[in-house]
């Protein structure tokens, strides 16, 4: 006889399954894919969440309607580090227990980010593009050795970023609000404020949460203190920037160009800044590696399961 239901929705595994998955039917549980390789909507995950006890979540919105629709729920289990796209005080107030992967796709995402730091200031973008579609078109960019790379957020992935940066010769400053002095990566790496970082960035860099009031960290004010001609990169979370500031600032010639993973609706649909080609793009790909997958899922589960087994 089932234990009870768990809901599992990242489109990672949601649509051909995991391993890791076999664990959950073997403890006893029932595995629910409700939108297998789609991101479900509100009204989807309400539909599906009745008679849940164990949630493994994606990066969807989890919204008070949804957690007060399960009400046999325990334990909501992220098969990654961000937690911010579920509603917290809700799931306090229901007794809802909230886990999350820690460090678990840091590798993959801070890999991307430098993808993106290499393709943004060479252009590939641009010039893949151009030559698919039968042109030839040539845009300066710029060499990183001596350049300084701005971190906000310097937890897993920023750490891991600023140690890629340290091999390819650039200088670091990093902003945390919780700055360790114990990780100290060598001489071109230095703690700072907030506005030293945006100030002193060659390339400003985000691995942080999105501010919990929903302000965008990355206004038009913080971009105004940002270099002239500086990149913005975006692995983190859409929330965090300006779209309307950033476009008028790329716009300006302000920002020399920005690249993102995430975006506020997924996909973006037909975005002006997305289409704009000093804009690099991918498709939220931060922790969809092999090795990243498989970390994330195996924690979530681990997770899962030791939080249903202490009921």
């Amino acid at each position: 006889m089932s234990k009870g239901k768990v809901l599992v929705t990242p489109r990672s595994i949601s649509a051909g399954g995991h391993p890791a998955l076999d664990r959950v039917a073997a403890a006893g549980y029932e595995v629910v894919f409700p939108t297998p390789g789609k991101q479900p909507s509100e009204a989807e995950l309400v539909a599906a969440a009745a008679g849940c006890v164990g949630y493994l979540a994606g990066v969807e919105p989890i919204s008070a309607a949804v957690l007060e629709a399960a009400t046999s729920l325990r334990v909501i289990s992220r098969n990654g580090v961000g937690i911010d796209n579920i509603d917290l005080p809700a799931a306090r107030r229901l007794g809802i227990a909230v886990r999350k992967a820690v460090g678990a796709n840091a590798r993959g995402v801070a890999e991307l980010t430098m993808a993106h730091i290499l393709a943004l200031t060479r252009w590939v973008g641009l010039g893949d593009r151009a030559i698919k579609a039968g042109a030839w078109q040539r845009r300066k960019g710029i060499e990183l050795v001596g350049r300084t790379l701005g971190l906000i957020g310097c937890g897993h992935i920023g750490r891991l970023v600023a140690r890629f940066a340290m091999g390819l010769d650039m200088k670091v400053l990093a902003f945390d609000v919780v700055a360790d002095a114990s990780f100290a990566p060598g001489e071109g790496f230095a703690w700072a404020e907030l506005e030293q970082v945006l100030a002193g960035g060659d390339i400003i860099s985000l691995h942080c949460p999105a501010p919990a009031d929903g302000s965008c960290l990355i206004d038009a004010a913080a971009i105004a203190r940002m270099k002239k001609g500086a990149f913005l990169i975006n692995t983190a979370r859409a929330e965090l920037v300006d779209q309307a500031a950033l476009a008028a600032a790329i716009e300006s010639g302000h920002v020399a160009g920005a690249s993102m993973d995430v975006f506020r609706t997924e996909p973006p649909g037909e975005d002006p800044l997305v289409a704009n080609d000093r804009v690099l793009a991918t498709p939220h790909v931060g922790g969809f590696t092999d090795e990243s997958v498989d970390r994330a899922v195996e924690m979530a589960v681990d997770n899962l399961l030791e939080e249903l087994s202490s009921e």
